[in-house]
């Protein structure tokens, strides 16, 4: 017997949620692996692959499959009735099988031009490996900011609201001065990892980024830190990066 919405409790809704997550989850992982498989195959030109669609001479990208794909799909969710729940879950899948797909042309939407096998379209990989970990982290239990606090039902005073309202501003400015100073993946996830943006704020930052061209002179001690660090730490950890990414999506090797 169905359960009323007034009766539900917060625990329904959150395994509710979930369940639509894991679906999206799901669509964008294995699209992801689909669709890296398919461009591998075009790129080899394999023979019996169908190759690239080209109606007229015009190159079809998948992004424009995905962008309808995901329109479709949260258009869909939107719609669903509560009670319809297969049709919710198979929206939310569709809306990972566009955000995949979307996803693995995100160096060409930045770019304006089809950069997919050069080094600038590693950011797309870049782009789905983020989304794929966030999503995770999110199937895990974790909870951006802490938004939870929030929605629990409970007895709490106003002090204690507004000390949570702070830790969650503070949080979110950890963040910030992480993305300022280049570390993209530390200042996204710490929004769902604690004490990640405190460690990204607190590091030097990586040269070339904002805060290294704002805060950092010339020729000055912390710079020199800076460009020491990236070549004995991050580069390393850069190039052990790039040779998973391609081993799963492939070699960008090609020219800009």
């Amino acid at each position: 017997m169905p359960v009323p919405l007034s009766q539900s409790t917060g625990s329904d809704l959150v395994s509710s949620g979930s369940e639509r997550l894991l679906f999206f989850f799901v669509g964008l992982v294995v699209t992801f692996v689909l669709i890296r498989i398919s461009v591998r195959l075009i790129r080899a030109k394999v023979r019996w692959w169908p190759g690239n669609i080209t109606p007229g001479g015009t190159h079809i990208h998948h992004v424009v499959f995905g962008t309808v794909f995901m329109l479709v799909g949260g258009v869909a969710g939107l719609a669903a009735p509560d009670d319809v729940h297969w049709l919710r879950l198979a929206a939310a899948a569709l809306l990972g099988v566009g955000a995949a797909l979307v996803l693995d042309e995100f160096a060409l939407i930045l770019h304006l031009r089809d950069v997919y096998w050069t080094k600038n379209g590693r950011l797309s990989v870049d782009a789905v490996f983020l989304a794929i970990g966030m999503t995770g982290l999110l199937l895990l239990g974790a909870r951006p900011l802490g938004y939870d606090d929030f929605l629990t039902p409970g007895q709490t005073g106003g002090d204690t609201v507004l000390l949570r309202l702070l830790a969650i501003l503070v949080n979110i400015g950890f963040a910030i001065v992480s993305l300022l100073k280049g570390k993209i993946w530390t200042g996204l996830l710490g929004l769902l990892v604690p004490v990640l943006p405190e460690i990204g704020a607190i590091r030097l930052a990586r040269p070339g980024s904002p805060w290294a061209r704002w805060r950092y002179a010339d020729d000055s001690r912390k710079l020199r830190r800076a460009y020491r660090r990236e070549a004995r730490v991050r580069q390393p950890l850069i190039r052990m990066k790039i040779r998973i990414q391609e081993f799963i999506s492939g070699r960008h090797d090609l020219p800009d």
